[in-house]
This record gives structure tokens, C-alpha cells and sequence, in this order.
């Protein structure tokens, strides 16, 4: 019997984004820059764009638990922006190099459990 795979349903399962502006002035300023952006790789964000980070999750529920560990690691200074979008939205983002369309990142395809 072939496997079936696991399908997520675009309305349900969402983007996370995070987007900040942190000073970087310091020595002090670029380790809590680094160490945020530590704390986003950690947590599965890949950077889409300097200081644009994204993560796909599966849920509601999975959203919610890594703006929770966002929250927690906000530095004392800087702005940072948490953005969802769902999957049928995110889709929809035009994405261009210079002049050149590219496409978007792309859900993936196995469940993760972390």
C-alpha cells in the first residue's frame, strides 16, 4: 500500500514572521543582535531578507509556542514586528531579485516535532 503523506491544510497552517531593527552601534548592541538572530535559527527561522526571518508552522498552536519564545528573547532596545500569514497567503508574495521573479519559500514536506 504506498504511503500517504501528510497534507497541511493552507488555510489552517501558516508562515511566522519576524522582523526587526536592532542597533549595532556597540560591541554590547551586535552580541544581542547576534544573539537574537541565534535565538531565530534556533527555533527553525531561515532568513529571507536582512532581518526578515520565517518559519512554517503546522498550527495555530505551533505559531503561538514560538512567538512565546520570541517574546522571551526580545532585546531591551530595537524594534521587532511578529507577522502571521497563512499558507494560501504567503503564496501569494511576489518575490523579485532586481528585476527577476523568484519563487517563495516553500512548506515543508514532512511534519516536524519541535
Amino acid at each position: 500500500m504506498p504511503r500517504q503523506e501528510y497534507a497541511f491544510s493552507g488555510y489552517k497552517s501558516m508562515w511566522l514572521i519576524a522582523m526587526f531593527d536592532l542597533p549595532v552601534k556597540t560591541k554590547k548592541d551586535r552580541k544581542v543582535y547576534a544573539g537574537f538572530r541565534k535565538t531565530l535559527l534556533e527555533q527553525g527561522f531561515s532568513m529571507i531578507q536582512f532581518s526578515v526571518y520565517v518559519r512554517f508552522c503546522g498550527s495555530e498552536e505551533l505559531a503561538q509556542k514560538h512567538r512565546t519564545t520570541i517574546r522571551n528573547a526580545l532585546p531591551e532596545r530595537g524594534h521587532v514586528r511578529i507577522v502571521s500569514l497563512t499558507d494560501r497567503q504567503f503564496e501569494k508574495m511576489e518575490n523579485y531579485v532586481g528585476k527577476l521573479q523568484k519563487p517563495n519559500e516553500n512548506a515543508p514536506r514532512q511534519l516536524t516535532f519541535f
